[in-house]
């Protein structure tokens, strides 16, 4: 199958390219780096009749919540626009896969987060994936895709030797701490909130599974995670145990964030055929560890 994938040379990107070429699949890139800018309607509109693709995975998007509080006009100009032009670029009903978040189920929960939940976008970001799997959907219901929305949750690990560089996520400064680039790793109170680790190669699967099984008219939301808690603390442990160095810790005052974000998983397992293999925080960081030693 002719798969376009925007966002292609990304973290995420690069583990998506490798696993739909390992199933077979031939994949076109449309990125910044191949001179397309999904913001761009004409050149989206171009590539996409060039490649004359199959199935698409859009990945290309803004992610940092905090930034998108000072930019919000480019979170949706980004974020929607990009998947707007993407869904009217194609002229036959093919599989869209839009990568979305778990940020938009925001703080509101208890329990295991189920697709069912009310969204609650707490963020100009998490607003702007709202309205993309909106629009995926609004698509979808004319017939124009098979619409298919990952809400990823926190994805770490890496693939192929290429793992995490973003420095707002507790992995990589864990190991900046560990390399001497930062003096200690931050932790709010007692690190003991828990977050829903998942390995990038196990959301690349994820996204292979439903681009097979996307059908044009109908539009799905899955979560793609563990479905296991893992604490801020736990993963500091797993990377002393991995690297076998000390991680000093400094430990700031509480903040008002939920205690546990957990996603229940049962539905991507039930129909996507997919399971989390490799979203052990053991097997995480050990990649993750892997993938920044040699960069």
């Amino acid at each position: 199958m002719r798969v376009l994938v925007t966002g292609g040379h990304g973290y995420l990107g690069n583990a998506v390219c490798r696993a739909l070429g390992d199933t077979g699949h031939h994949v076109t890139m449309l990125s910044r780096r191949s001179g397309i800018d999904v913001r761009d309607r004409v050149g989206v509109a171009g590539a996409v009749e060039a490649a004359q693709p199959e199935a698409v995975c859009h990945l290309a998007a803004l992610t940092r919540p905090r930034d998108s509080f000072a930019d919000p006009l480019s979170y949706f100009d980004v974020n929607v626009g990009g998947t707007l032009n993407l869904l009217l670029a194609l002229d036959r009903p093919v599989p869209f896969v839009l990568a979305s978040s778990s940020i938009v189920y925001g703080g509101q929960h208890t329990g295991a987060l189920t697709e069912d939940l009310p969204v609650n976008p707490e963020s100009p970001y998490a607003a702007s994936k709202v309205a993309a799997e909106q629009l995926v959907a609004a698509h979808a219901a004319t017939g124009a895709v098979g619409g298919v929305v990952l809400r990823c949750f926190n994805i770490a690990g890496a693939a192929g030797g290429v793992g995490d560089t973003d420095t707002t996520r507790i992995i990589p400064n864990v190991f900046r701490a560990i390399t001497g680039q930062l003096p200690h790793v931050t932790l709010n109170g007692d690190g003991s909130a828990t977050r829903d680790f998942v390995h990038v190669e196990d959301v690349a699967q994820a996204v292979v599974n439903a681009i097979e099984r996307a059908t044009p008219g109908e539009a799905e939301t899955y979560n793609i995670a563990s479905g296991v808690g893992t604490s801020m603390a736990g993963i500091v442990a797993a990377a002393e145990a991995v690297t076998g160095k000390k991680v000093e810790i400094k430990r700031l005052s509480p903040k008002p964030e939920p205690p546990h974000l957990v996603a229940d998983i049962a539905r991507a397992r039930a129909e996507l055929g997919w399971e989390p293999h490799r979203s052990t925080p053991d097997r995480i960081v050990t990649d993750a560890w892997a993938a920044w030693a040699a960069a």
